[in-house]
C-alpha cells in the first residue's frame, strides 16, 4: 500500500482521498467483547455556554486498524495523531520540529541520530514516558512478527532491513529464535543516559521505563541520511506501551484502556462505525493543550452526511463532486467552502519495458520507450480539463511531479498541454504519427468500477482528439489491476495511479519513487543512472540548501524523461462551519483542516448556540 494507490475507487469524502486503497470495513455482529473502558469524563464547557466545546468531524470510513507499528491508511493515521506524538512533529509549514523529543543532532556525516526526550515527558495516565519507550515502539515497527504495512520505512536504521526480512537468517524462510535474538540486538537503536551510560534496567520487568534518566535515543544509520529525523515523527514511532499492548493482546488497539498515548487528546469513548470522542490530554507537553474536544463520526454515504452537516449536527465534513453544485448555488455554504492542495499526485504511467500483443497476434515492444511517444501523450493530455470535467473542479492541473506546498515544488515546467505540440513530436517519433500507433492496438488497464469506466473513457478520447491515437479499455477487477501494477513483468502498457506523501522531504518523492531500485520505478521499468546518482547525493547531503539543489537537478531530470503523464493533484475539499476558527491548513492534513496543529483551533460555543 505504501500510499501508492491504485485508483479503483474513491470514498465519497473526496478530501479522504488518501486512504482510497483501503477496504470500507464492514460492521462486524460477532466481534469479541472490548476490554473495559475507563471512566468517561465530560468534555471541556466554555464558562457561561450551554454547547460544549466540541469538533464534530465526519470521519467517513472506519479504521482497519488503529496500532501505530501497523497502519497505513490516511484515516487510521488521523486518528492516531490525536493519541500520539513521534519522536518530531511537522509545524504548519510542513517543517520538521520537535515531537517528543525536545531536540536533536546527527553527526557529521549524518549516520547517527541522537535524539533528547523532552524532561518530564509522560503519557496522557501520567506513567513517564522516557527513550526507552521510543526505543520499543521502533523494534516493534521493524519487528517481522509485526508485520506492519510501513515497517520498511525504517530500512535506513543499521540492522533493520536484516531483521524485518529475516534476510540475515542462515534461511530466511526459518529464521531460529536465536538467530532473531541476534538479529534485534545487532539494530542500530540504542536508548541510553545524557552521557552516554546505560539504562537501567527493571529485574522485574525486564526493560528501563522506570528510568527517570533515560532520555536520549541514538539511533545509528548505514548510510547517511540528514533527512531520517523527519522519517521519525511517522507514526510508525508512536510509543506504544508495551504492557498495554500485551495486555490488550491482538485487538489492543480496539479499546481505550490501552490507546494511552502521548498526543494533544486522549481517545475516551469508542462506538465502532458509528463515533469515537477525543479529549483534552491535560499531560500534553509538545504544545498548547487543546480547549475542545473533538468527536468523529462515521458516515460513509455521501447524501447522508451532507444533510447532518447542513442541520448542524456535523462541524466539518469533508464533501465530493456530488456537492459541488449545491455548495455553489447555496452562499452561506459557499462561505463555508475550503479547497486547497492536497498531498497526492495522480499520474498516467507508461510501461517502459513490457511486450505487448497487437490485434493480429504479433507481439511489440512498448512504444513508451521512445520519449518523443512520451512527450507527445504528455503534451496532449489536458489536465486542465481533467479537473474541471471530470472531478467539477476538486482536483489541480500540474505538470511537474512535487505537488504544491511540499519541499521541492517546481512551478515551472517543461511540460504544459499543447497539442500541436503533442502531434508534432508523435511526427518526430519512431512511429511518425498515430497511424503506427493505432496498428499496434494500445490498451488502457483499468480496476473495473463504474467511476474508473467513466475516468478511463475520458482518457481515451481525450488521446483521440488532441493526438489521433485509438485506446481501447481494458477494465479487470481491483486485486488484478493490483496485481499486474506490482509486477514488472505484467505491468500495463497504461495505469493510472497515486503517490500521496509520507511525509514532506523530496527524499519521498524522488529517492522512495523514482529511484531505479524502487519497486515502483522498476515495476514500470524506469532506470536514469544519471538520475539515481544525483539522488544519492542529495540523500546524503548535510547542508539543506546544497541538498535542495541537488533534488532541484534530479527532477529536471525527470520532468525531461517524461516515465509518466503527470496530470493532476488531488485538494482537500471541506465545509467547514463558521464557528471553527484558527486552523491552520497543509497539504498533509488528514481528517480536518488544521490537524496538525489542532492546539490553533476554537470553537465557539456561543456562535454554535
Amino acid at each position: 500500500m505504501r500510499k501508492l494507490f491504485a485508483l479503483l475507487s474513491l470514498l465519497v469524502i473526496a478530501s479522504m482521498a488518501l486512504a482510497a486503497c483501503g477496504p470500507t470495513a464492514a460492521p462486524s455482529t460477532d466481534a469479541p467483547a472490548a476490554p473495559e473502558e475507563p471512566a468517561a469524563t465530560e468534555p471541556p464547557v466554555v464558562e457561561g455556554d450551554v454547547r460544549a466545546a466540541v469538533l464534530r468531524v465526519n470521519s467517513g470510513t472506519y479504521p482497519d486498524t488503529i496500532d501505530p507499528q501497523k497502519s497505513s491508511f490516511v484515516n487510521e493515521i488521523g486518528h492516531l495523531k490525536m493519541i500520539y506524538v513521534g519522536l518530531t512533529s511537522l509545524n504548519e509549514k510542513l517543517e520538521t520540529v520537535p515531537g517528543g523529543a525536545e531536540s536533536w543532532e546527527f553527526n557529521e556525516d549524518a549516520t547517527q541520530l541522537t535524539f533528547h526526550i523532552r524532561e518530564g515527558m509522560t503519557y496522557s495516565d501520567g506513567v513517564p514516558l522516557n527513550a526507552a519507550r521510543y526505543e520499543y515502539a521502533l523494534h516493534r515497527n521493524i519487528n517481522p512478527a509485526t508485520a506492519g504495512e510501513y515497517a520498511f520505512i525504517t530500512d535506513e536504521i543499521v540492522g533493520a532491513p536484516e531483521w524485518r526480512t529475516s534476510s540475515g537468517c542462515a534461511d530466511p524462510a526459518a529464521c531460529t529464535e536465536e538467530e532473531g535474538v541476534a538479529l534485534e540486538a545487532a539494530l542500530g537503536i540504542k536508548s541510553t543516559h545524557a552521557d552516554g551510560s546505560d539504562c537501567v534496567i527493571n529485574a522485574d520487568t525486564g526493560n528501563a521505563y522506570d528510568d527517570a534518566d533515560c532520555n536520549t535515543l541514538v539511533v545509528t544509520m548505514s548510510k547517511p541520511a540528514p533527512y531520517f529525523a523527519t522519517v521519525l515523527g511517522l507514526w510508525v514511532t508512536y510509543p506504544v506501551r508495551q504492557e498495554l499492548v500485551e495486555e490488550g493482546g491482538d485487538l489492543w488497539w480496539t479499546s481505550t484502556k490501552f490507546q494511552v498515548g502521548n498526543g494533544p487528546f486522549m481517545w475516551q469513548e469508542a462506538e465502532p462505525f458509528v463515533r469515537a470522542l477525543f479529549v483534552p490530554n491535560p499531560n500534553f507537553t509538545v504544545n498548547e493543550i487543546p480547549t475542545y474536544s473533538v468527536e468523529y463520526r462515521y458516515i460513509t454515504d455521501g447524501a447522508v452526511q451532507f444533510e447532518a452537516y447542513k442541520n448542524d449536527e456535523l462541524d466539518v465534513i469533508g464533501y465530493g463532486g456530488e456537492d459541488v453544485a449545491a455548495i455553489a448555488a447555496d452562499s452561506e455554504l459557499a462561505a463555508q467552502n475550503f479547497q486547497y492542495a492536497g498531498s497526492c499526485t495522480i499520474l498516467l504511467r507508461f510501461s517502459l519495458q513490457g511486450t505487448f500483443t497487437a490485434p493480429d497476434g504479433s507481439s511489440y515492444e512498448t512504444p513508451f520507450k521512445d520519449v518523443k511517444v512520451r512527450e507527445a501523450f504528455a503534451f496532449a493530455f489536458d489536465a486542465d480539463g481533467w479537473a474541471r470535467d471530470v472531478d467539477s473542479g476538486l482536483s489541480l492541473s500540474t505538470w511537474t511531479w512535487i505537488p504544491r506546498g511540499y519541499p521541492g515544488y517546481k512551478e515551472e515546467s517543461p511540460l504544459a498541454f499543447d497539442p500541436e505540440r503533442a502531434k508534432a513530436a508523435l511526427a518526430e517519433s519512431t512511429y511518425a504519427g498515430p497511424d503506427a500507433l493505432n496498428a499496434l492496438g494500445l490498451k488502457l488497464t483499468f480496476g473495473d468500477t463504474a467511476r474508473n469506466r467513466a475516468r478511463s473513457e475520458w482518457i481515451v478520447a481525450n488521446y483521440k482528439n488532441n493526438l489521433g491515437v485509438d485506446i481501447a479499455l481494458d477494465p479487470v477487477d481491483a486485486t488484478t489491476f493490483t496485481a499486474l501494477t506490482k509486477d514488472p513483468a505484467t505491468f500495463p502498457l497504461l495505469a493510472r495511479q497515486g503517490w500521496c506523501a509520507d511525509y514532506p522531504h523530496q527524499q519521498n518523492w524522488l529517492s522512495v519513487y523514482w529511484k531505479s531500485s524502487s519497486d515502483f520505478a522498476s515495476d514500470q521499468g524506469y532506470s536514469n543512472p544519471e538520475f539515481d546518482a544525483l539522488i544519492d547525493q542529495a540523500d546524503g547531503t548535510v547542508d539543506p540548501a546544497a541538498a535542495a539543489a541537488l533534488y532541484e537537478q534530479a527532477q529536471d531530470l525527470l520532468l525531461a524523461d517524461i516515465p509518466s503523464v503527470f496530470g493532476y493533484n488531488t485538494s482537500h475539499t471541506f465545509l467547514v462551519k463558521p464557528w471553527i476558527t484558527g486552523f491552520i491548513t497543509t497539504p498533509q492534513d488528514n481528517t480536518f483542516p488544521g490537524d496538525w496543529t489542532p492546539w490553533t483551533i476554537s470553537v465557539d460555543t456561543k456562535m454554535a448556540n
